[in-house]
């Protein structure tokens, strides 16, 4: 799939008379990140929201957001091929790892390709060999990769990370920062990264955009 840019134009994001996100104009090349940084309540989630097809009614919203040459803004978010990835990595509780990640693939993807794209994946993880185990068993690091994995196994176009290092303790943080930020740049995705840490944006070098300021 060729790499594709990533397109905020003119995104205004209002709840009632307030403005949450003031006019944002911004473009991701594939492989690149922008860092969009700002206090809890001042709209980086709710940004991420209407890029990714799920802001709610109560929200009114105008703008475009394109992925390539393809304007995204009314599609509904399973059209819209973009991944996220958040504080919680929500793996299911009731599949193993390897079905875990097979919940990402395309359903066309089947029998012997479908197990070789998963051990791909787990091994990419250094999760060798854990396609049978429950996700319970799994450090909070080795979750937060298996749950990056199968986000990346849903082969998606552009990628929103929701603070997603935050719950991870400092070492950790580091690791699946690398590990995030490696993975992204090697599929040339398109990255918006919203944080209140300014190591996060330091990490994830680029564009900063602050919000609330």
């Amino acid at each position: 799939m060729p790499a594709r840019t990533l397109r905020l134009e003119g995104i205004e994001i209002r709840l009632h008379d307030t403005v949450l996100v003031p006019r944002l104009d911004a473009r991701i090349a594939a492989g690149e990140v922008l860092t969009v940084m700002g206090a809890s309540g001042s709209g980086k989630s709710t940004l991420l929201a209407f890029i990714s097809g799920t802001l709610a009614p109560t929200f009114r919203a105008t703008g475009r957001v394109a992925i390539g040459d393809d304007d995204i803004t009314l599609l509904p978010p399973e059209a819209r091929r973009i991944g996220i990835q958040f504080q919680d990595d929500l793996l299911f509780p009731h599949l193993s790892v390897g079905a875990n990640l097979a919940f990402g693939l395309q359903p066309d993807i089947r029998g012997a390709a479908r197990r070789e794209r998963i051990d791909a994946a787990l091994e990419d993880a250094g999760l060798a060999g854990f396609a049978e185990r429950d996700p319970a068993t799994l450090s909070g690091g080795q979750r937060a990769r298996a749950a990056l994995m199968r986000t990346l196994l849903s082969a998606p176009r552009a990628l929103l990370l929701d603070e997603p290092f935050n719950k991870l303790d400092t070492k950790l943080r580091e690791d699946f920062r690398r590990f995030v930020f490696e993975h992204a740049a090697a599929q040339r995705l398109p990255v918006l990264l919203v944080t209140h840490d300014e190591a996060d944006a330091r990490a994830a070098g680029g564009a900063l955009v602050r919000l609330g300021d």
